[in-house]
Protein backbone atom coordinates (compact mmCIF):
# COMPACT_ATOMS: atom_id res chain seq x y z
CA UNK A 1 0.00 0.00 0.00
CA UNK A 2 1.29 3.44 -0.93
CA UNK A 3 1.70 5.61 2.16
CA UNK A 4 0.73 9.28 2.10
CA UNK A 5 3.66 11.45 3.19
CA UNK A 6 3.26 13.18 6.56
CA UNK A 7 5.73 15.39 8.39
CA UNK A 8 6.01 15.45 12.20
CA UNK A 9 7.94 18.32 13.86
CA UNK A 10 10.52 17.41 16.50
CA UNK A 11 10.15 18.77 20.03
CA UNK A 12 13.71 19.96 20.62
CA UNK A 13 13.20 20.11 24.40
CA UNK A 14 12.41 16.39 24.52
CA UNK A 15 14.60 15.14 21.67
CA UNK A 16 17.53 13.05 23.01
CA UNK A 17 19.74 14.17 20.11
CA UNK A 18 19.14 17.90 20.57
CA UNK A 19 22.60 18.67 21.97
CA UNK A 20 24.29 16.54 19.35
CA UNK A 21 22.25 18.25 16.65
CA UNK A 22 23.42 21.67 17.84
CA UNK A 23 27.05 20.55 18.04
CA UNK A 24 27.16 18.91 14.59
CA UNK A 25 25.36 21.77 12.87
CA UNK A 26 26.63 24.89 14.65
CA UNK A 27 30.02 24.03 16.16
CA UNK A 28 31.43 21.22 14.04
CA UNK A 29 29.21 20.56 10.98
CA UNK A 30 29.84 16.93 10.12
CA UNK A 31 28.58 14.38 7.65
CA UNK A 32 30.20 11.00 7.13
CA UNK A 33 30.18 8.05 4.77
CA UNK A 34 30.23 4.36 5.65
CA UNK A 35 31.10 1.73 3.05
CA UNK A 36 29.99 -1.86 3.53
CA UNK A 37 29.55 -5.06 1.56
CA UNK A 38 26.03 -6.48 1.27
CA UNK A 39 25.37 -10.11 0.44
CA UNK A 40 22.71 -10.05 -2.28
CA UNK A 41 22.92 -13.73 -3.24
CA UNK A 42 19.45 -14.82 -2.20
CA UNK A 43 17.67 -11.75 -3.52
CA UNK A 44 19.46 -11.76 -6.86
CA UNK A 45 18.78 -15.49 -7.34
CA UNK A 46 15.08 -15.14 -6.44
CA UNK A 47 14.62 -12.18 -8.78
CA UNK A 48 16.33 -14.03 -11.65
CA UNK A 49 14.01 -16.98 -11.12
CA UNK A 50 11.04 -14.65 -11.59
CA UNK A 51 12.56 -12.64 -14.43
CA UNK A 52 12.64 -9.42 -12.38
CA UNK A 53 15.25 -6.65 -12.28
CA UNK A 54 17.49 -6.09 -9.27
CA UNK A 55 17.50 -2.27 -9.28
CA UNK A 56 13.82 -1.72 -8.30
CA UNK A 57 14.24 -4.35 -5.57
CA UNK A 58 17.29 -2.42 -4.32
CA UNK A 59 15.20 0.77 -4.17
CA UNK A 60 12.39 -1.06 -2.42
CA UNK A 61 14.54 -2.78 0.20
CA UNK A 62 16.62 0.27 1.11
CA UNK A 63 13.49 2.40 1.46
CA UNK A 64 11.78 -0.31 3.49
CA UNK A 65 14.72 -0.47 5.90
CA UNK A 66 14.70 3.33 6.20
CA UNK A 67 11.04 3.17 7.20
CA UNK A 68 12.05 1.43 10.44
CA UNK A 69 14.43 4.22 11.53
CA UNK A 70 13.17 7.78 11.92
CA UNK A 71 16.75 9.09 12.26
CA UNK A 72 17.14 8.39 8.54
CA UNK A 73 13.90 10.25 7.79
CA UNK A 74 14.86 13.47 9.57
CA UNK A 75 14.55 16.60 7.43
CA UNK A 76 13.70 20.29 7.41
CA UNK A 77 10.34 21.36 6.00
CA UNK A 78 9.34 25.03 5.87
CA UNK A 79 12.14 25.85 8.30
CA UNK A 80 11.06 23.23 10.85
CA UNK A 81 13.08 20.17 11.83
CA UNK A 82 11.09 16.95 11.94
CA UNK A 83 10.78 13.59 10.27
CA UNK A 84 8.81 12.14 7.39
CA UNK A 85 6.75 9.02 7.94
CA UNK A 86 7.88 7.74 4.52
CA UNK A 87 10.56 8.58 1.98
CA UNK A 88 10.49 8.48 -1.81
CA UNK A 89 13.49 7.06 -3.68
CA UNK A 90 14.86 9.44 -6.31
CA UNK A 91 17.24 7.71 -8.70
CA UNK A 92 19.12 8.43 -11.94
CA UNK A 93 18.11 7.12 -15.33
CA UNK A 94 21.11 6.45 -17.57
CA UNK A 95 20.87 7.40 -21.25
CA UNK A 96 22.92 5.18 -23.55
CA UNK A 97 22.87 7.68 -26.42
CA UNK A 98 24.76 10.53 -24.72
CA UNK A 99 25.86 8.85 -21.46
CA UNK A 100 24.02 11.37 -19.26
CA UNK A 101 21.52 10.78 -16.46
CA UNK A 102 18.16 12.25 -15.50
CA UNK A 103 16.66 12.15 -12.01
CA UNK A 104 13.45 10.17 -11.66
CA UNK A 105 11.42 9.09 -8.64
CA UNK A 106 8.86 6.44 -7.73
CA UNK A 107 6.74 6.67 -4.59
CA UNK A 108 7.34 3.89 -2.09
CA UNK A 109 4.74 1.18 -1.66
CA UNK A 110 5.15 -1.42 1.08
CA UNK A 111 3.90 -4.07 -1.36
CA UNK A 112 6.76 -5.04 -3.67
CA UNK A 113 4.50 -6.06 -6.55
CA UNK A 114 2.83 -2.63 -6.55
CA UNK A 115 6.14 -0.78 -6.21
CA UNK A 116 7.75 -2.80 -8.99
CA UNK A 117 4.78 -2.07 -11.27
CA UNK A 118 4.98 1.67 -10.50
CA UNK A 119 8.74 1.67 -11.14
CA UNK A 120 8.32 0.00 -14.53
CA UNK A 121 5.58 2.47 -15.47
CA UNK A 122 7.72 5.44 -14.44
CA UNK A 123 10.82 4.27 -16.31
CA UNK A 124 8.86 3.42 -19.45
CA UNK A 125 7.01 6.75 -19.45
CA UNK A 126 9.79 9.10 -18.31
CA UNK A 127 13.04 7.16 -18.60
CA UNK A 128 13.84 8.36 -22.10
CA UNK A 129 13.61 12.08 -21.38
CA UNK A 130 16.90 13.97 -21.06
CA UNK A 131 17.98 16.79 -18.77
CA UNK A 132 18.93 16.91 -15.11
CA UNK A 133 15.28 16.13 -14.25
CA UNK A 134 13.08 13.66 -16.09
CA UNK A 135 9.79 14.80 -17.60
CA UNK A 136 8.09 13.65 -14.38
CA UNK A 137 9.47 16.82 -12.80
CA UNK A 138 10.93 17.80 -9.46
CA UNK A 139 11.16 14.96 -6.91
CA UNK A 140 8.72 15.08 -4.01
CA UNK A 141 9.76 16.95 -0.82
CA UNK A 142 10.27 13.64 1.01
CA UNK A 143 12.63 12.26 -1.63
CA UNK A 144 16.13 10.97 -0.91
CA UNK A 145 18.92 10.15 -3.37
CA UNK A 146 19.76 6.52 -4.13
CA UNK A 147 21.95 5.46 -7.01
CA UNK A 148 24.18 2.74 -8.42
CA UNK A 149 27.44 2.64 -10.38
CA UNK A 150 27.13 -0.87 -11.84
CA UNK A 151 30.31 -0.50 -13.90
CA UNK A 152 32.56 -0.09 -10.85
CA UNK A 153 33.30 -2.59 -8.08
CA UNK A 154 34.44 0.01 -5.58
CA UNK A 155 35.94 -0.47 -2.12
CA UNK A 156 35.14 3.06 -1.01
CA UNK A 157 32.91 5.87 -2.20
CA UNK A 158 32.43 9.28 -0.58
CA UNK A 159 29.73 11.80 -1.42
CA UNK A 160 30.49 15.50 -0.85
CA UNK A 161 27.57 17.92 -0.70
CA UNK A 162 29.78 21.04 -0.73
CA UNK A 163 28.11 22.70 2.20
CA UNK A 164 24.43 22.18 1.40
CA UNK A 165 22.63 23.51 4.47
CA UNK A 166 19.74 21.89 6.35
CA UNK A 167 19.88 18.61 4.43
CA UNK A 168 19.82 15.55 6.69
CA UNK A 169 18.40 12.69 4.60
CA UNK A 170 20.75 9.82 3.72
CA UNK A 171 22.25 9.19 0.29
CA UNK A 172 23.13 5.77 -1.11
CA UNK A 173 25.44 4.47 -3.81
CA UNK A 174 25.78 0.82 -4.81
CA UNK A 175 28.51 -0.64 -6.99
CA UNK A 176 29.03 -3.59 -9.28
CA UNK A 177 28.58 -7.18 -8.11
CA UNK A 178 31.46 -9.44 -7.14
CA UNK A 179 31.24 -13.23 -7.08
CA UNK A 180 33.16 -14.83 -4.22
CA UNK A 181 32.85 -18.29 -2.71
CA UNK A 182 29.52 -18.91 -4.37
CA UNK A 183 28.08 -15.67 -3.00
CA UNK A 184 27.15 -12.45 -4.80
CA UNK A 185 28.42 -9.34 -3.00
CA UNK A 186 27.55 -5.69 -3.60
CA UNK A 187 29.42 -2.65 -2.27
CA UNK A 188 27.13 -0.08 -0.68
CA UNK A 189 27.99 3.42 0.47
CA UNK A 190 25.72 5.40 2.79
CA UNK A 191 26.28 9.08 3.55
CA UNK A 192 24.50 10.66 6.51
CA UNK A 193 24.63 13.80 8.63
CA UNK A 194 26.09 13.30 12.09
CA UNK A 195 23.60 15.82 13.52
CA UNK A 196 20.73 13.36 13.09
CA UNK A 197 22.30 9.96 12.53
CA UNK A 198 24.88 8.20 14.70
CA UNK A 199 26.87 5.12 13.75
CA UNK A 200 24.54 2.94 15.81
CA UNK A 201 21.57 4.04 13.71
CA UNK A 202 23.43 3.13 10.52
CA UNK A 203 24.32 -0.26 11.99
CA UNK A 204 20.66 -0.96 12.81
CA UNK A 205 19.62 0.09 9.30
CA UNK A 206 22.23 -2.15 7.68
CA UNK A 207 21.18 -5.12 9.80
CA UNK A 208 17.60 -4.63 8.63
CA UNK A 209 18.65 -4.29 4.98
CA UNK A 210 20.78 -7.44 5.09
CA UNK A 211 17.95 -9.38 6.73
CA UNK A 212 15.60 -8.38 3.90
CA UNK A 213 18.21 -9.29 1.29
CA UNK A 214 18.55 -12.72 2.91
CA UNK A 215 14.79 -13.40 2.94
CA UNK A 216 13.33 -12.48 -0.47
CA UNK A 217 10.63 -15.13 -0.04
CA UNK A 218 8.93 -12.82 2.47
CA UNK A 219 8.58 -9.70 0.32
CA UNK A 220 8.32 -11.56 -2.99
CA UNK A 221 5.35 -13.53 -1.76
CA UNK A 222 2.61 -13.46 -4.38
CA UNK A 223 4.91 -12.08 -7.10
CA UNK A 224 4.47 -14.22 -10.19
CA UNK A 225 7.38 -15.04 -12.42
Amino acid sequence: MQIEAEFTPIDMEKWPMAQGFYYYTQMAPTSYTINVTIDVTNTRRALKDKGLKFFPAYLYLVTGAIMKHKELRTAVKDGTLGYWNTLTPAYPQFHEDDKTTSLLFTQYDDDFTSFHKAYIEDTEKYGGTHGILSAKGLPLPNSYIISCIPWIKFNSFSLHNHGIKDYYLPSFEAGGFTEAGGRTLMPLSITVHHATTDGYHVKEFLDELQKSMNEPEIWLRGQKG
